[in-house]
């Protein structure tokens, strides 16, 4: 008889509490769930223990290392990696299982739906897909402060699923312009370690390349008003991450270290 193989879920978390028991609750048959917290002021600790017992909390050196400590204490065949404020549907939880115990590959990159103040974006979000579920040994995390990517094997078989994870990323306006400041900051302190210099022309031409891309390529204008509004998001982003190479604020030396260089087998 086959194996049933087990799988572990991990997310890391700060400050969810509006969003994370509906994350939790689409993963609750799970074999294992992992939740590391960074400093959460709200309820998510509490609400995450009512799902799991494994809720860890620990400092804060960027989603690289964050996602590593959250893997390194994963014990299943399978990982599945969830930001807090995303979900599984019920198509996407059969295809997980079916994609684990197919033996066709060691990872799966997972397409990212967009939900918009109560509208699901279908063409104006992101489409790339990431490398989400994946095979637990061998893997690790890489150490970038944002943007942070799973390593895998150059052995491992990836493959693609249909069904995508689902993601309430902004609460509000409020909300998606607090993310736009941080992750614009994060970008532009990588490129500054990187000696990636900008000018205004590559601000000004980011911004419309970004609004094209989104609005035009990938079809935005097809999503409405809240295609619209999430293209210009996405605009804005690369505008502000130019900007702030230009004149880097004096926050930025607070974020965390770029290239942390840890050894991933001592962050657990």
């Amino acid at each position: 008889m086959r194996r049933v193989l087990s799988l572990s879920v991990i997310i890391i978390a700060k400050n969810e509490a509006a969003n994370i028991s509906r994350c939790l609750e689409s993963v609750k048959w799970a074999d294992e769930i992992i939740v590391l917290d960074s400093g959460s002021i709200d309820e998510t600790i509490a609400l995450a223990k009512q799902y799991t017992p494994h809720v860890f909390s620990t400092d804060w050196q960027g989603y690289g290392v964050q996602k590593q400590r959250a893997l390194a204490k994963a014990t299943c065949d399978w990982v599945l990696n969830l930001d807090a404020d995303e979900y599984v549907s019920d198509d996407l939880k059969q295809s997980l299982l079916d994609a684990m115990q197919s033996n066709t590959a060691d990872a799966y990159k997972i397409p990212i739906q967009l939900n918009f103040y109560g509208q699901t974006l279908k063409y104006a979000s992101s489409p790339s897909r990431h490398i989400r579920l994946f095979k637990r040994e061998g893997a690790v995390y890489s150490d970038d402060i944002v943007h942070e990517k799973v390593l895998v094997p150059p052995s491992f078989r990836v493959q693609q699923l249909t069904f995508p994870i689902l993601h309430h990323s902004f609460q509000d306006l409020t909300h998606a312009l607090e993310k736009l400041n941080r992750y614009s900051s994060y970008s532009a302190k990588i490129r500054l370690h990187d000696k990636k210099h900008a000018h205004i022309g590559n601000a000004i031409f980011g911004f419309m390349w970004m609004f094209f891309r989104c609005y035009v390529l990938q079809r935005g204008f097809l999503d409405g008003k809240m295609g619209f509004l999430l293209s210009f998001y996405a605009a804005e982003g690369s505008f502000y991450r130019a900007m702030k190479q230009i004149y880097p604020d004096v926050s930025m030396d607070n974020l965390p270290k770029v290239g942390n260089g840890y050894d991933p087998h001592e962050t657990a």
